[in-house]
């Protein structure tokens, strides 16, 4: 049975590796390759595991270990979440465990048994790699970013703590390990193994954009601004809501604000999001923000409230200056009056 379960496992990567490779321009290269490289290291282990090889049993074969899908893994997510475009030199000492690793396990067969101190220094080692686990879950957790790979990190995990403590309980007394652990963890990897291998394939079919990070594409590619027009409508720009303070319009849109500068309505856009790094909505937000705090400071005898300073600033409604306003300050407009005035 768990043959046929490698041999499935086994088609279904080569399928979903090919798939990837076909489509691998449409995505950010580093996430890619390195997904790539995890799933990549999964299809060695099937096929030349020590315990579960396809062709020759208890082969001692070893060329990469689970261990190392582990690695790829975390490194990938790591990237899909920072946005960064370039692999970091630096970041190839996560590899270092499984360059130790390896040259442990090589010892190991060399000696044709095992001995106490590498089996030690095995357990350790493992630990690394729980601990990888253990961060790939934790950030994906604390950004509150639905990722797929959550879904096999946390069954792993299980399964390496599982393993890891029971090596620990055997390393001090053999008598109680439990004898099967080792077969039971790589039987259950090869399981998650598979249902991921299904899970990839089905989402590369179903044409999924959450299973990898799309090239960025840059709509202001074709734009025939050039240095002295950008410098020319940000000061423009920053003329209108610092002295003309157009923010004060409630009803201000871009279309509105394009008309009153007499620039087109891209060139804001592309100024705003390339150059200024800032979309509209949030830039007439942050002067209404600054305009309500110099109101309400020389409001010295409370003659308005929080809400009719608001209003008056350029905000809509109370929801709407409430959430904005602690987005920007971290503070509730009322929690922050309170501040100013402990401050009196």
């Amino acid at each position: 049975m768990l043959t046929i379960i490698q041999i499935i496992a086994l088609l279904q990567g080569v399928f979903v590796l090919s798939v990837l490779l076909v489509n691998r321009k449409k995505y950010r290269q580093t996430p890619f390759w390195l997904l790539f490289g995890s799933l990549l290291s999964i299809l060695i282990y099937i096929i030349c595991d020590d315990e579960n090889n396809i062709f020759i049993k208890n082969s001692d074969w070893f060329l990469f270990d689970n261990s190392l899908f582990i690695t790829f893994l975390f490194l990938f997510v790591r990237y899909y979440k920072n946005g960064k475009e370039v692999f970091s030199k630096r970041d190839a000492l996560f590899f270092i465990p499984n360059l130790i690793y390896f040259i442990v396990e090589a010892i190991e067969i060399k000696m044709g048994y095992d001995h106490l101190v590498v089996e030690i220094v095995e357990t350790l080692i493992e630990l690394t790699f729980a601990v990888y686990l253990f961060l790939m879950i934790y950030s994906i957790v604390t950004t509150k970013i639905k990722h797929w790979a959550l879904y096999f990190a946390i069954p792993i995990m299980l399964l390496f703590a599982f393993s890891i403590v029971n090596e620990i309980i055997g390393l001090i007394n053999p008598a109680t390990a439990i004898t099967i652990s080792n077969q039971y963890f790589n039987t259950s990897l090869l399981l998650i193994v598979a249902f991921l291998f299904y899970f990839i394939a089905f989402k590369l079919i179903t044409k999924d954009n959450q299973l990898l990070p799309g090239i960025k594409v840059n709509k202001y590619k074709n734009s025939n601004l050039n240095p002295e027009l950008i410098q020319k409508y940000k000061a423009e720009i920053i003329h209108a809501m610092e002295i003309e303070k157009l923010y004060l319009n409630n009803q201000l849109s871009i279309h509105e604000f394009s008309k009153r500068l007499n620039i087109p309505r891209q060139y804001i856009s592309e100024i705003l999001n390339v150059h200024m790094n800032i979309s509209f909505q949030d830039l007439i937000n942050q002067y209404r923000v600054e305009e309500f705090i110099i109101r309400l400071k020389n409001d010295q005898i409370n003659q308005f409230t929080l809400l009719a300073i608001a209003m008056d600033v350029g905000f809509s409604s109370k929801s709407s200056f409430n959430s904005t306003f602690k987005k920007i300050k971290g503070l509730t407009p009322s929690e922050y009056k309170k501040t100013q005035l402990n401050k009196v």
